[in-house]
């Protein structure tokens, strides 16, 4: 079913404070920050599919970052043989308006979207498009033991001559357990590269092994919708890396 298949098309970006790292859908009103890059790795599997993502982050300003990422599996459309899959490039740019401040301001930016016609399979857009989204974040406290994503945005899809447009929202917490575990869960509303994805949740667990590398895995299952999100289960990795960055910042841990 392409519409799952495209749940982690949204490109995320992640910052080096709080983090709204994929698989999670709901990204973070953060960025990266200058001269700092990032490797985030995700899979997702379901009844019909199992994809692997991989996506590269680069800070070209405190305020400005641009993403690069790919995906590669397969796709089963019905019982049988799976088919192979992949598609690449996809591009996103982002940029921070405001920087969250903890139990006062949330953090703001926006970020925009494409992809490139190339890839076999499935996995690849049935037509031209772009997507564009809101996105917040507000951490309550100090020690950023709860924290709340929100985005709201609209793809845009051209395919066989015609215009169409979705909307999009999602909503996204986490809470620290124990030290570096955290228990995260999240509900959207369709997707940007998929209108007839209807509602779904996941939820799961994410765990900081230090402030530059964390882990995380979840399942989730759609809600509604004229074709319901099937169940799922993912998991998912993130490093930074601060070779570029002449005078690295203190990361800050959650």
């Amino acid at each position: 079913m392409k519409k799952y298949i495209l749940i982690a098309f949204m490109l995320a970006a992640i910052a080096t404070k709080t983090y709204a790292v994929r698989p999670f859908i709901t990204d973070d009103g953060v960025v990266t920050g200058r001269r700092l890059a990032q490797w985030e790795g995700w899979a997702y599997f379901n009844r019909f599919s199992g994809e692997q993502w991989n996506q590269v982050t680069f800070g070209i300003t405190e305020r400005w970052e641009v993403a690069v990422g790919g995906v590669w599996g397969y796709y089963r459309p019905q019982p049988g043989q799976p088919e192979f899959s992949y598609a690449t490039p996809m591009f996103e740019t982002k940029y921070l308006f405001y920087e969250y401040h903890p139990g006062k301001r949330p953090g703001v930016a926006l970020a925009i979207g494409t992809a490139l016609l190339s890839g076999k399979g499935a996995f690849v857009q049935p037509g031209r498009g772009a997507y564009s989204y809101l996105a917040v974040t507000h951490v309550f406290d100090d020690n950023e033991n709860f924290t709340v994503h929100g985005n709201i945005g609209l793809n845009y899809l051209h395919v066989n001559r015609e215009s169409r447009y979705a909307s999009y929202w999602g909503v996204g917490g986490q809470v620290r357990a124990f030290k570096g575990l955290h228990v995260i869960g999240e509900v959207i509303s369709s997707d940007p590269y998929d209108p007839g994805m209807g509602l779904a949740f996941q939820t799961g667990f994410r765990y900081f092994v230090s402030d530059l590398i964390q882990v995380d895995a979840e399942i989730g299952r759609g809600l509604s919708g004229k074709e319901r999100m099937p169940f799922w289960v993912g998991c998912g990795a993130r490093f930074v890396i601060t070779k570029f960055d002449n005078k690295p910042k203190k990361q800050k841990s959650m």
